[in-house]
């Protein structure tokens, strides 16, 4: 009895926070964190007032747990390995990558404010900002990083590494970002599941011929090192050669 009892009480508590999260998400996005109020957030989850502070602790933590829900969702619905076995290729990572990527952003599925309250968040950023880098966006960026590290060879530059990196993750979020222009410039331009497969190869082929091109210009940049360095070996020799005859 007590036992189901205490599942209950779990259960309309993991409801309550639900409904917290949900109406928090929509207000934020909608007024910004610092118009938001408590009583906003609780009277639209139909929740008690005290609500906030016994499940997150304050306005600010409830915040960041809305900001962390969004690319959590996500990565539960479209995990960056996308079902790979344990052994993948480099390639065949970043290919899942940019699929798993393209696929959270275009995702129809997920609440409005998702979009919102993330853009907005950007623009007038809180103390919430430098959180959301460092344990959501900073792992994001070192996995693809990884992925273009052994793709460009040891020989690659962190410099190097950073701009592609960069580069492919551009192209990603610029379909989306742009939109509104792109759908003006390109009418027969579609978001369906298809098209986002087809977006997800181009990128993938596009980004794999350049760090292919990088990858052997490093290995050739490498090879034309040692011949000058060798040549110069060889002038050396040479010239010292030269002068212990004159010495003679």
């Amino acid at each position: 009895m007590f036992n189901h009892q205490e599942k209950h009480s779990t259960e309309l508590s993991s409801a309550t926070e639900s409904r917290l999260l949900e109406a928090a998400g929509e207000i934020f996005a909608e007024v910004g964190y610092r118009a938001a109020t408590v009583r906003q957030i609780c009277e639209k989850a139909g929740a008690n007032i005290a609500a906030v502070n016994y499940h997150f602790g304050d306005k600010e933590a409830l915040y960041m747990a809305v900001l962390r829900s969004v690319p959590d969702a996500h990565a539960e619905k479209f995990p960056a390995n996308r079902g790979l076995p344990p052994g993948a290729t480099a390639q065949q990572r970043l290919a899942a990558y940019i699929e798993s990527l393209l696929n959270r952003v275009f995702d129809e599925g997920r609440p409005g404010w998702h979009t919102k309250i993330m853009a907005r968040e950007m623009i007038e950023p809180t103390r919430a900002l430098d959180t959301l880098v460092t344990d959501v966006a900073l792992p994001v960026h070192q996995e693809l990083a990884a992925i273009v590290r052994e793709l460009l060879g040891s020989r690659a530059t962190e410099d190097a590494v950073r701009l592609c990196t960069l580069s492919i993750l551009s192209q990603c979020v610029y379909y989306h970002h742009a939109r509104s222009v792109l759908s003006r410039l390109y009418p027969q331009q579609e978001y369906g599941s298809q098209d986002i497969a087809q977006l997800a190869h181009h990128i993938t082929r596009f980004s794999q011929g350049a760090l292919q091109h990088f990858a052997q210009g490093n290995s050739r940049g490498s090879g034309a090192k040692s011949r000058r360095t060798l040549q110069l070996a060889k002038t050396n020799r040479a010239r010292i050669k030269r002068v212990r005859k004159i010495d003679r």
